[in-house]
């Protein structure tokens, strides 16, 4: 899928994701409170949304990453699946990811007995988490607005908020998906920038090549886009 992507020309995703933007604004922050209201979703402490059996990897967002790095420098790394490949092989992913550990449940790092060991310091996606508001295909292939993630997964269903705590909370997650579109626009900005000044291109194949080492835990360098920069790093086994 991310390769799939990179054959778009930047410029017409960046404007795409504009217009995700103007649609986001729009979204009447009343019915988003409503929705969530409507959910009655409460943690039930199942520690499920904290594993890869739940979710691939949680995105950090660039002051989450400045925020981790006070916690613990070793706790994040490059987002899973690079969108981007040259013809040297340097891969490109838009930002960082928390790390998962090598158990069976591949949970997040912080996860401590079903229990997460900085829940009062947790990151953005966590704190809004499972409630979210982005558009993407339903199982049809429609595109619609989808403002719950993996329902009846986990978590339970008990009246338990405010309709004030779910305006509150609606702000959030607006705030949120805004701060993540901002920040792949600007990633795109950057590709496309660097790629033309260092007369590079976009290269399927050694893309492919280039995934199938991470799958073979062989060493692979990426640029990671944090900050407005792409940040030298090199995937190792852990």
């Amino acid at each position: 899928m991310a390769s799939a992507r990179a054959d778009i020309p930047p410029p017409y995703r960046i404007i795409a994701l504009m217009q995700e933007q103007n649609r986001l604004f729009a979204y009447p922050l009343n019915r988003l409170a409503i929705e969530i209201w409507s959910t009655k979703f409460q943690c039930s402490l199942c520690g499920a949304c904290c594993t890869r059996a739940v979710n691939r990897h949680i995105f950090l967002l660039d002051h989450d990453v400045d925020h981790i790095k006070k916690i613990d420098p070793n706790a994040y790394v490059p987002a899973p699946e690079p969108e981007f490949c040259d013809q040297n092989g340097m891969l490109y992913v838009s930002g960082y990811a928390l790390r998962m550990k090598d158990d069976p449940c591949e949970s997040c790092w912080f996860l401590e007995n079903n229990r997460c060991s900085i829940y009062d310091n947790r990151v953005s996606g966590c704190r809004i988490y499972p409630h979210m508001l982005r558009r993407s295909p339903d199982a049809t292939g429609k595109v619609v607005w989808q403002r719950f993630a993996h329902r009846d997964e986990h978590g339970k269903t008990e009246p338990f908020r405010s309709l004030e705590e779910c305006l509150a909370l609606a702000q959030e997650i607006k705030e949120y998906e805004n701060a993540y579109l901002l920040q792949q626009i600007s990633f795109l900005e950057t590709i496309h920038e660097y790629f033309t000044v260092h007369h590079l291109q976009h290269d399927p194949v050694m893309h492919k090549e280039r995934m199938k080492q991470i799958q073979r835990e062989e060493p692979v360098d990426i640029k990671v886009f944090h900050e407005g920069e792409l940040e030298d790093y090199r995937i190792v086994k852990p």
